[in-house]
């Protein structure tokens, strides 16, 4: 070996040896692994947008949190204690937020969207559920459901924290539910220190994936895969399955008063003026997927698809036209800023448009 490598290699060493583990090629878990900061966090895939007050506040890929200024602009990003993918935000007042995503991750944050604290993660659901489900057992014996839901337990803790949560959704600051995959629903009910499985309040025997939970009216609704619709009944503290004339995944749910709209596959949108009773079929006069809804101030609904179509209701809700557009891009969420432009996010980042 020469005088050259015999000083270069133990300089190599103690290089090496100064890095973080993630930069030396140890495996870091996404879960212990704070977001990292990007120009380009912006343009980075998007998978939700939602109010914080007068704020706007973007959730996606790598655990990436953006949030702006009044109208929708100056966007910057948040400190996030993760880099797993995010699936859903929710605001239900201007600083108190929380947003989830893959490997089971619950965040909170208490200053409308500029810092997220870890309240939940998949490595821990699962000995939440055993220790549920064992208590439950344990009063009861003889019951099949609990047996059941603790072979479905047991099976959560092997796994370790392969469970993402797609949606969430909060009546108030301390009162709320995420959803996700295979049925999985937690609430809690005092801001999140708290969560517990919820599943036995859902009807839901088939553990379908929940794909999105949101309120209309003041009444929480809960759609997933094979046209399962789900409406919380204050009654008997459930959430009850409604029937409807479609068998596929629907991935959304908006209304106000009594009509319901959900969407989902193939450009499939139902509308109810009942709160569910019946339904009739939209024509959206596509076949992408409908992944995203927006109301407006006029109470029409905006509509967009998987391959960035836009869609808007007529004044009564009862049709729904298509929107001309010289570019498509993707579109998973949408919001109105302030200033009533629209804030779309997808598969290219972010962007904004403005109405004609």
């Amino acid at each position: 070996m020469s005088d050259f490598y015999r000083v270069l290699l133990p300089l190599l060493g103690l290089l090496l040896s100064a890095l973080p583990g993630g930069a030396r090629g140890e495996f870091v878990d996404v879960l212990d692994l704070p977001s990292s900061s990007s120009a380009l966090a912006e343009r980075a895939p998007l998978n939700d947008v939602a109010h914080s007050g007068d704020r706007l506040v973007a959730v996606g890929q790598r655990g990436h949190i953006l949030y702006s200024g009044a109208n929708g602009e100056q966007w910057q990003q948040a400190r996030v204690p993760v880099s797993s993918d995010l699936a859903a935000v929710y605001f239900p007042s201007r600083r108190a937020g929380w947003a989830v995503g893959h490997d089971g991750v619950i965040l909170h944050s208490d200053d409308a969207g500029v810092s997220w604290s870890k309240q939940l993660d998949g490595r821990q659901i699962g000995a939440l559920m055993l220790q549920h489900y064992t208590a439950l057992a344990a009063a009861e014996p003889a019951s099949e459901e609990w047996a059941s839901r603790l072979v479905e337990a047991q099976r959560m803790v092997e796994e370790g924290a392969d469970k993402a949560l797609l949606d969430v959704w909060f009546a108030n600051d301390q009162l709320g539910y995420a959803v996700g995959v295979f049925g999985l629903i937690l609430r809690t009910d005092d801001g999140g220190r708290r969560w517990q499985p919820f599943g036995e309040h859902t009807d839901n025997p088939q553990g379908l994936h929940l794909n999105a939970i949101a309120a209309v009216d003041g009444v929480p609704y809960i759609v997933g895969e094979q046209g399962l619709l789900l409406r919380w009944d204050a009654v008997q503290q459930r959430f009850i399955a409604l029937q409807t004339p479609y068998s596929g995944s629907f991935f959304g749910v908006i209304g106000q008063g009594s009509e319901l709209l959900v969407y989902g596959l193939r450009g499939h949108v139902l509308r109810s003026t009942d709160a569910g009773v019946s339904w009739s079929a939209l024509d959206s006069g596509l076949q992408s997927s409908i992944t995203a809804a927006v109301l407006d101030d006029a109470g029409r609904y905006h509509l967009f698809s998987q391959a960035g179509h836009m869609l808007l209701s007529t004044e009564d809700g009862s049709a729904l036209e298509r929107l001309p557009q010289s570019t498509l891009e993707p579109i998973t969420g949408a919001e109105f800023s302030s200033d009533q432009e629209l804030v779309l996010v997808g598969s290219r980042g972010m962007r904004s448009q403005r109405l004609p």
